[in-house]
């Protein structure tokens, strides 16, 4: 595929983004930028969201991480579904209830304004860390695909990169994420269905001996419970799956926002019960893809890459396969990473605005120059920690997402516990000192687990040791 059909996909991808962009960001004013004026329909919130929630690290990582984990990853699905109950049951109601533009204002009135401030903190550092992630994993694609045969520094990639972004969001804010957000989905999973096809026809399977294929490899298995010591016994994973929803969703102003720009708590209850129960069968459809690549590979004797996560784009961009699968890679591509990436541009605009900077109170239009100014520092926030990262990174990106979500939002899990399963107050003085010594002290359990607690190894269960640890700590600033 030459660079120059890779540009002319993009473009013209970005012009239909940018003409949704143009309609829906007309007469938008702050609320809509924040919530969306609370008018979203709850069936377009739910599809987009299955997009947001999958992101750009899904579309690549997870079926390369099919090559050393199998299908384990369906033990955190599970997971999730209870995770969601939870989010449904629990926290939707509470910030309807307060009627929340942030969510973390719930911690001013619970605790005070330092638990407040530190909760958005730990919120902003988590995202700018997801999102920059994300976007780097599709700027490097466009790098190799695209600007790296035209000599174009890897810098003025992710700068074009995050410019796109900017562009579509700067006017109408979540109200115009929502439906870019479904666009961005369809044509995701559009990617996936087309490059399973493909596969199948070059395989000689129909749907049935596809299904026996992906059904009799060795990548197939999804439970296991032999080793409780492991990362991937089936008891650890659900409950991490649990955890990772109830903090990275239910806690996150990102996913969030997009909740609660429903109409009503009636329809925000929908969305997720319908986003959560679709997110089974299209973790399936992503995870058998990662399969059929591995069986594609050895078939055509194809060198496996030493990143699995190199596995997907190598298939699909170096001819062997039709050049139809290197279009939608493509299209997928950046419709996966961008529909979680705009939406976190979004969010920490709305979260640095409203909770660090106050900006709730001022006059309309201050606010909105105070908006502007806000997302323009966001994005280059992200393009020197896309830049830091491609300096430091040397692991499968999935799993350091949800490593590094271990430790930031821990604290957050904690808080949130604390507020609604007791009726304490607490010191609000030293809660930022809980949040900070949680982590390390979950670093340095995780750090040597192996030698202290027999060969027991951490995955990503250290979410809810940190947040314990969290909980214990606000218990004992506890005001008596």
């Amino acid at each position: 595929m030459t660079p120059f059909l890779v540009l002319t996909v993009i473009l013209l991808y970005f012009a239909l983004i940018l003409v949704i962009s143009q309609v829906t960001g007309r007469h938008a004013d702050n609320a809509s930028f924040f919530i969306g004026n609370r008018r979203s329909p709850w069936y377009v919130v739910a599809f987009g969201m299955i997009g947001a929630s999958l992101s750009g690290v899904t579309f690549i990582s997870l079926p390369g991480w099919v090559g050393d984990s199998q299908f384990s990853y369906m033990q955190i699905v599970l997971g999730y579904l209870l995770g969601y109950f939870i989010v449904i049951q629990i926290l939707l109601p509470l910030y309807y209830r307060l009627n929340l533009t942030s969510i973390y204002t719930y911690l001013e009135g619970r605790f005070g304004w330092r638990s407040y401030k530190t909760g958005a903190s730990f919120f902003l550092i988590s995202r700018v860390m997801g999102a920059s992630f994300r976007l780097f994993l599709v700027a490097n694609v466009l790098h190799i695909s695209v600007f790296s045969s035209w000599n174009i520094p890897f810098w003025a990639t992710v700068v074009i990169t995050i410019l796109l972004i900017w562009l579509y969001t700067f006017r109408g804010g979540i109200k115009t994420i929502i439906w870019t957000d479904t666009l961005q989905t369809l044509f995701m999973l559009l990617a996936v269905i087309v490059t399973v096809v493909l596969i199948a026809q070059e395989l000689d399977l129909n749907f049935a001996g596809l299904a026996r294929e992906v059904a009799q490899s060795d990548y197939s298995r999804i439970f296991f419970f032999s080793d409780w010591k492991a990362e991937n016994h089936f008891i650890k994973q659900v409950l991490s799956g649990v955890f990772i929803v109830v903090v990275m969703t239910g806690l996150d102003q990102d996913m969030m926002q997009k909740n609660l720009s429903c109409r009503n708590l009636k329809d925000a209850k929908k969305n997720m019960y319908w986003m959560s129960i679709a997110l089974v069968p299209v973790n399936l459809l992503f995870l058998s893809l990662g399969a059929l690549l591995f069986i594609f590979a050895t078939r055509h004797s194809i060198p496996l890459p030493e990143q699995s996560d190199d596995l997907f784009p190598l298939i699909a961009t170096r001819g062997y396969l039709s050049p139809i699968v290197s279009i939608f890679f493509i299209i997928g591509l950046v419709a996966a990473a961008y529909s979680s990436a705009d939406s976190a541009l979004t969010s920490l605009t709305t979260s640095f605005t409203v909770d660090i900077m106050n900006g709730s109170s001022l006059p309309e239009k201050q606010l909105q120059r105070m908006r502007k100014m806000v997302h323009i520092g966001i994005s280059l926030v992200l393009l020197v920690v896309i830049l830091v990262f491609k300096l430091i990174n040397n692991q499968n990106v999935i799993s350091a997402i949800f490593t590094a979500a271990g430790y930031t939002y821990g604290p957050l899990l904690g808080f949130y516990s604390f507020g609604l399963f007791t009726k304490y107050r607490v010191r609000d003085r030293w809660v930022p000192v809980i949040a900070i010594a949680s982590p390390i002290i979950s670093y340095i359990i995780s750090s040597h687990s192996e030698s202290w607690f027999n060969g027991y190894q951490f995955g990503f269960e250290l979410l809810i040791m940190n947040g314990l640890l969290t909980f214990l700590g606000m218990l004992m600033i506890r005001k008596r």
